[in-house]
């Protein structure tokens, strides 16, 4: 990489101060530090308010986790449209297919977004947090591959300026910016945002018709899905050919969905990264798990006459967005509680939102996104509390001392 180094350094003086690019500094500046680690600290205090983990190592490990989802989710893709099609199709075919359908959304997705934050980054004469690396990476995962690109464009845009950058940018945001993309597109497009619809290629051409996919007499529905329309208090799971789907068919993840939220082996995967990295918060994970999975089973067990409070416990957390939430969404440092104590509260009460929203609102089937943002706002509040009872603690023992 010498070579490469010597061509950053021969171009440094172009875009320093003084420079004929000076104007593009920023932009320089968030290659090179891309590129090779920096010998300075960063100048924005919103990159590191709290704590000292280098920023640029911490987002290239969870994208390292997400690829595992990443490339499932290609594979999925590929599987329901010749699933669709009655084709056959050797693995690799299935693959290419899906990933020529998933790169648009991930060249859209970077290029609003990164664009959007070297903008603002030169028009403040800052340098370029790396916040956008994991944000850039999720959005194509956590929406429906039969969305329009110009409605992830718009939603990525929205996302990054009123969620992102007029708080200040990166370590500033309220909200998940990634979940803040999926909640416009729902509220704006909610057609769109079904997610039981599946893609498909006809006649050699990618085709939609009014949202739906261009089979006849092929249903794509999400498991999530049955369980909203279901006319009867219980309802048999089944995936896109009719057959049973079971807790480890659940697992698997072959069945319509957002690209990355269905194959729960692979987001375990992307866990264990996560975790053995210190990246995120084990607490946070386990606590999710066990506030939904306590839910449902009350829901199970409260008479609740609809399909979502009698499906099993233990397949909510394997259904939908549920898993992807808890690992990547919920943990994410900047809008998650901090405190240790915090993280138990923080990730507990997301798993009850969560099976809460599903069961109570059938006009909204998944529930992990809006349990994720509500507690992202409570979060400080959440820390807040937890330090106060600690310093009333300390407070006390003194006084008797």
């Amino acid at each position: 990489m010498k070579w490469l180094y010597n061509i950053v350094e021969k171009l440094r003086p172009t875009f320093d101060k003084g420079g004929k690019l000076h104007a593009l500094h920023s932009l320089f500046d968030g290659f090179d530090t891309f590129l090779f680690t920096p010998n300075t600290t960063a100048k924005r205090i919103g990159a590191q308010i709290h704590d000292a983990t280098d920023s640029k190592r911490t987002m290239i490990v969870v994208v390292l986790a997400l690829i595992p989802a990443m490339l499932f989710g290609m594979y999925n893709i590929g599987y329901q449209h010749f699933l669709a099609t009655g084709q056959e199709a050797g693995f690799w075919a299935t693959f290419a297919f899906g990933l020529l359908a998933l790169l648009p959304y991930i060249i859209v997705s970077y290029v609003v977004g990164l664009g959007i934050e070297f903008t603002v980054a030169q028009w403040k004469h800052e340098e370029i947090a790396e916040g956008f690396l994991v944000t850039g990476f999720l959005i194509p995962l956590i929406v429906p591959i039969d969305t329009p690109l110009w409605m992830v464009a718009i939603a990525t845009a929205f996302a990054v300026i009123f969620a992102k950058e007029i708080f200040g940018g990166t370590g500033y945001n309220i909200f998940n910016v990634a979940l803040i993309t999926r909640a416009f597109l729902f509220f704006a497009y909610p057609t769109k945002m079904s997610g039981d619809k599946v893609f498909v290629r006809t006649d050699g051409t990618w085709g939609w018709d009014n949202g739906q996919a261009l089979v006849d007499g092929f249903s794509g529905a999400t498991p999530l899905g049955q369980i909203a329309t279901a006319q009867d208090a219980t309802v048999a799971l089944h995936n896109t050919v009719g057959q049973p789907l079971g807790f480890i068919d659940a697992m698997n993840g072959l069945y319509p969905g957002s690209v990355g939220e269905t194959c729960v082996w692979a987001i375990l995967l992307g866990a264990c990264l996560l975790l053995m990295t210190g990246v995120a918060s084990w607490k946070t994970m386990l606590s999710i798990f066990v506030g939904g999975g306590l839910t449902a089973w009350l829901f199970n067990l409260s008479g609740i006459d609809n399909a979502a409070a009698n499906t099993p416990w233990y397949m909510h957390l394997v259904l939908g967005g549920f898993a992807f939430g808890a690992v990547f969404m919920a943990t994410d440092p900047v809008t998650s509680a901090r405190t240790e104590c915090g993280k138990w509260i923080y990730g507990f009460l997301i798993g009850v939102m969560a099976i809460t929203i599903r069961v109570l609102n059938p006009g909204y089937p998944e529930g992990m996104m809006l349990a994720i943002l509500l507690m992202n706002a409570f979060a400080p509040l959440i820390d807040w509390c937890v330090v106060k009872v600690n310093i009333n603690k300390r407070m006390k023992r003194a006084t008797l001392k």
